[in-house]
């Protein structure tokens, strides 16, 4: 999977689709991404979302991609990289994903995985564990997003957080975010060792 570092490499187009429940926050996800992307990485973007039948527990999805260049086609088509915050999601969308694609899940809640290559965090759970409720799972998962996938700054992302929170919710938000990006390092120096040990006993 190619990271694509604000300033390193050259993204030609780079779709990703968060998805998850009603209420998990994806949509104001989805705004806040977009928001990193195109106003402070100066990248072109393009945002959309749908919700499912009912607003709370429905299904939900948000969708954005990124460009160096002008967008034609606003919605994902091979997702490069899929965020599933619950089973549903992760079961539904998975098929879409780019071969090779990133797929990120909550593992809170995603239980049954349809690839080895996923990478399972369990965001909710670091939530209610050290800032003592789920409201900001959302922002846990954007941080990991971001370190993991690099298609945008982590200064950027903290920029378009801090734009977009409630007044009197930063500090509470900040460490959301900074949960999320080292919950993905640690994702990935375990995937690393992890690799390297089977490397070394086949």
């Amino acid at each position: 999977m190619d990271s694509h570092a604000a300033g390193e490499a050259r993204v030609e187009r780079y779709e990703i689709r968060l998805s998850g429940s009603g209420g998990q926050g994806l949509i104001f996800a989805g705004i806040i991404l977009a928001e990193a992307a195109g106003i402070h990485d100066g990248k072109f973007v393009c945002q959309t979302q749908s919700y499912g039948p009912e607003a709370r527990g429905g299904a939900s999805k948000a969708e954005v991609i990124i460009s160096d260049h002008e967008i034609d086609y606003p919605k994902a088509i091979k997702p490069d990289l899929l965020l599933a915050m619950n089973q549903k999601s992760c079961d539904s969308y998975f098929f879409d994903l780019k071969p090779g694609g990133m797929l990120i899940i909550d593992s809170t809640f995603v239980k049954q995985l349809p690839t080895t290559r996923a990478i399972g965090i369990p965001f909710t759970q670091i939530c209610r564990e050290k800032l003592g409720k789920e409201v900001g799972a959302n922002i846990v998962a954007l941080g990991a997003l971001a370190t993991l996938s690099g298609v945008v700054s982590l200064s950027s992302l903290e920029a378009a957080v801090r734009n977009r929170i409630p007044r009197g919710t930063e500090d509470y938000n900040m460490k959301a975010l900074e949960l999320g990006i080292e919950s993905a390092k640690d994702a990935r120096r375990f995937r690393t060792e992890t690799e390297l040990y089977e490397d070394t006993s086949d």
